[in-house]
């Protein structure tokens, strides 16, 4: 029985890439006779503030585990809240479990950990499986958050999370893309079952919208007809405006949901905001008529990390459960939304963006050196759009 368990566990390491024996042969995935062990990236060592962040030249180079993936040379990396929240800890629990499903490893060995959920760069290696995708293509993607992030010259991803980078887009502004537009793409079309065949004429009110998520989601329906109601600040409205929404409710000249309540009801409301929104907000969806409330707001990562995997997804289920049947019986949908890395996502939003229906919302752009100080800068938030990051300038890919 030993030696079945021990076979066990050398089939799994093997799978997971778990030792540099594993990454030795992992090599034989791909047609690349490239060999690199150290590429330059910011790292963190532990979680905590600003001052976690290091530099290093001698980052480990990432290899190919596994047939469907490729390694993405790194020309520019977009920011998230995400980002800020991961280098604090948030959600520390339940990402050790997604990279290390048999806790094979010890407590902290997601250490040196790389931040940055947005990439836009060129395919320098594939995998054998890999065949939509060439070496030197460009191409965008959204990195989930249990994978080493952006912020490094080289990162390695799944196929099915890659996509060819609009045409019309520089490596900086497609960096401000992928995380947010595939975030919204769930939030709005897996979970609120929109689509741009079903979405004309409909009522949306999307709560918080001059950030990342928001002003991605404005240009995404009105591309497909919707009418398009937000809450902003008063000095975001011309942004939002400019991206093509219909009404503005400005937040800081009062609640809210004064204003919002003396206007039709919706069909469908995208929340950036939380707190206290859930207590008013389903309100003012149209009932018994399929109309829908998701939160991009939710307890889940908080619930796992308080209380454990196990606990932290049944006090989740409980929550979401009893909360979806206390809105039900009022004739409307309650759903939480969450970020779902997908290439063919980011096909659809690269056709949008190449005629000219979606365009990068760049808030502010930050060299490589200066990390921390983009860190810095998410950590104000009131977010106008997106930072990002050029890692090596344009031209300097090939």
């Amino acid at each position: 029985m030993a030696s079945v368990g021990h076979l066990v566990c050398r089939w799994w390491l093997c799978r997971l890439g778990r030792s540099p024996a594993v990454s030795r042969l992992s090599r034989s995935f791909t047609t690349s006779s490239t060999r690199r062990d150290i590429m330059p990236a910011w790292v963190i060592d532990k979680y905590g503030g600003n001052d976690v962040l290091r530099f290093t030249k001698n980052a480990s180079f990432p290899v190919i585990n596994y047939p469907n993936e490729v390694i993405v040379k790194v020309c520019a990396a977009g920011l998230n809240p995400l980002d800020v929240s991961m280098r604090g800890g948030y959600g520390a629990a339940t990402l050790s479990m997604k990279r290390d499903p048999l806790n094979i490893k010890q407590t902290g060995s997601e250490f040196p950990l790389t931040l940055g959920r947005d990439v836009s760069g060129v395919i320098m290696e594939c995998g054998l499986d890999v065949k939509y995708f060439r070496e030197k293509d460009e191409v965008w993607a959204a990195i989930p958050p249990w994978k080493q992030g952006s912020l490094a010259e080289f990162v390695v991803l799944s196929a099915n999370e890659v996509s060819h980078k609009p045409k019309s887009l520089s490596h900086l502004e497609a960096a401000a893309i992928p995380y947010v537009a595939a975030t919204a793409w769930s939030a709005l079309v897996n979970t609120g079952g929109l689509s741009k065949d079903n979405c004309a004429k409909k009522r949306i009110l999307i709560l918080g919208g001059s950030g990342g998520v928001g002003t991605l989601a404005i240009q995404m329906l009105k591309a497909w007809g919707a009418h398009v109601t937000v809450t902003c600040s008063q000095n975001a409205e011309r942004l939002v405006r400019g991206l093509g929404a219909d009404h503005v409710v400005d937040y800081t000249a009062g609640p809210v949901e004064g204003p919002l309540s003396a206007l039709e009801k919706f069909d469908l409301i995208l929340d950036n905001v939380g707190g206290d929104t859930e207590r008013w907000a389903l309100d003012l969806l149209k009932p018994w008529s399929g109309a829908k409330y998701v939160t991009l707001v939710t307890p889940f990562l908080q619930n796992t990390d308080l209380l454990g995997v196990a606990d932290g997804m049944m006090q989740t289920a409980a929550t979401v459960a009893t909360k979806a049947l206390k809105h039900l019986v009022k004739g409307v949908h309650y759903r939480w939304g969450f970020f779902a890395p997908s290439g063919p996502a980011l096909d659809e939003i690269r056709e949008m963006v190449d005629v000219g229906q979606i365009r990068p919302v760049v808030e502010e752009t930050f060299r490589f050196s200066q990390v921390p100080q983009a860190m810095e800068k998410m950590e104000k938030g009131h977010a106008r759009g997106k930072t990002v990051v050029q890692v090596i300038n344009e031209g300097d890919d090939s």
